[in-house]
């Protein structure tokens, strides 16, 4: 064992690193319960409200690697120091912003600290911890942190709004991070080992002016009605320059994300898996909440503990993947958890969720460890089949997915939603057409049209679109019951031959 190692300060340097990693988790997940308090407070509109969510994974998807890049060449304390300052001044702005363009440009910020705080967190794990009892010990710990963030950031944002505005949500980071940041200044050791190299970051850059641009294409389609010309000029520009961000990494001796391991089927599969189980569980939860209060009248704190069973069986997820990997093979276990969380979509695409019983709150708990089960057996499969020199490559590449998959899947269900949304709602008589228009895009346009109409007419305005959402939830669960039981089968045959693979010497 190091001196590094020995240090007494070691588990209070991983205590740090820990709390500093909670806020970012805590954010992925708080903001679903509060999306329908702060459409209202700020009138923002559906694409607004997409915006809001889904700008922290998209950026984070781009800025993840070069952030940990940059982090090995100034060190990681260095970085995670600047993410933490940053990430609290984030959440101040954001839990101060005025208008939804605030709210999207603090956004912004958020996961330029989230992207400098997650690969330093694990780094300095890595490095604090040289034996390698303590470090599975510390690395156990801090996927334990992990987990029970995601799971208790729906309930954490219920409580706050039940008795705080929207804002709490954001607020309750700057104390935290006024705690750690000196902490880990402190605590952390100031010499580190570090690499030289060019930093990636023009790589990402175009990674992530790719992936906005086609994100924005879809939602100016869908959602704000742009002219056609407009939208595929967007979609068509954000296409180009991802092939010509692949073609770089394919070139490059030093690509940001080595695209080569794609030639690897497992890994293929994996990523598909990471892509859409992070998706899946992400787009899940958001409709869900907003499904629990716009519809069912719930409380933003009654509407997180309704969500509990799916958030605490995806913390679960994990060990119960190793554990039946290890014992039935991951072919099996990646198949069989996407197939029965494919039929507990199906499910709660048909039950009523005014009497959800215990079958309701059961089949949410299944849905959540399956769709973790899923996730865990992607990273399974993408680390099982290369070697151990390429196993950064492949974290990063994995990270990257799941990142992307959490954008995707809110982007994509919030573009179904929108849609279907508009031909089902019914518009009481006697509308007008611009109002009509208005509260014919979201649930949460019904609502702030609703408050501007009198009496019976905002109720039934109100009554209408609460139909139309019912019908729309039920919709969008079963067509993505059909994606997941499709990607069972393509995983299947997939991974048909992981087993002899995973077994053989890598080159």
């Amino acid at each position: 064992m190091s001196s590094v190692a020995a240090s007494p300060n070691r588990w209070l340097s991983l205590i740090a690193v820990m709390l500093a990693f909670l806020p970012v988790v805590l954010d992925m997940t708080i903001l679903h319960v509060a999306v329908p308090t702060l459409t209202q407070s700020l009138n923002a509109s559906g694409t607004e409200v997409l915006w809001i969510i889904d700008i922290y994974p998209l950026l984070m998807a781009g800025l993840l690697v070069p952030m940990g890049t940059l982090a090995d060449r100034v060190g990681n304390r260095k970085v995670l120091i600047i993410g933490l300052v940053t990430f609290g001044l984030a959440s101040a702005w954001a839990a101060l912003a005025q208008s939804p363009a605030m709210l999207i440009a603090a956004r912004v910020l958020l996961a330029l600290g989230g992207s400098m705080i997650m690969p330093c967190v694990l780094g300095l794990i890595r490095k604090t911890f040289e034996d390698d009892d303590e470090r599975a010990m510390a690395l156990g710990l801090w996927g334990m942190v992990g987990a029970a963030g995601a799971a208790v950031g729906p309930l954490i944002g219920g409580a706050l709004l039940e008795h705080f505005w929207w804002g709490s949500v954001f607020l309750i980071n700057v104390p935290v991070m006024l705690v750690v940041a000196p902490a880990c200044y402190v605590l952390l050791p100031r010499v580190e080992q570090t690499m030289t190299g060019k930093w990636a970051i023009g790589q990402a850059l175009m990674l992530i002016v790719g992936m906005i641009s086609v994100v924005y294409g879809i939602k100016a389609g869908f959602g704000d009605k742009q002219p056609l010309p407009v939208i595929v000029c967007t979609i068509v520009f954000g296409i180009v320059v991802l092939a010509l961000f692949v073609r770089k990494q394919l070139r490059a001796s030093e690509p940001m994300l080595d695209l080569s391991l794609l030639s690897h089927p497992a890994i293929v599969a994996g990523l598909i898996m990471a892509i859409v189980a992070s998706g899946a569980l992400a787009g899940v939860e958001l409709t869900l909440a907003q499904e629990l209060q716009y519809v069912l009248d719930k409380t933003p704190l009654q509407a997180g503990i309704f969500m509990i069973p799916i958030m605490a069986a995806a913390a679960v997820g994990g060990p119960v993947a190793g554990y039946l990997s290890n014992r039935f093979g991951l072919r099996l276990v990646a198949t069989f958890s996407l197939l029965i969380s494919a039929g507990a979509l199906a499910f709660l695409a048909q039950s009523d969720f005014h009497d959800p019983g215990i079958l309701v709150p059961c089949a949410l708990a299944i849905l959540g460890l399956t769709l973790s089960i899923g996730l865990t057996a992607s990273s399974i499969a993408i680390m099982g089949s290369i070697d151990a020199s390429k196993g950064a490559a492949a974290g990063s590449l994995e990270a990257t997915g799941y990142e992307l998959g959490t954008g995707l899947g809110i982007t994509l269900f919030g573009v179904f939603m929108s849609s279907v949304f508009s031909h089902a709602i019914e518009l009481p008589a006697r509308l007008p057409q611009a109002l009509g228009e208005q509260a014919s895009r979201s649930i949460g346009n019904v609502y702030i049209v609703a408050r501007d109409l009198q009496g019976e007419r905002g109720e039934a305005l109100i009554a209408a679109g609460k139909a139309a959402f019912s019908q729309t939830h039920a919709a969008l669960l079963t067509t993505a019951a059909t994606v997941i039981a499709a990607l069972a089968v393509v995983v299947f045959f997939t991974l048909a031959g992981y087993r002899n693979r995973s077994t053989e010497p890598h080159g």
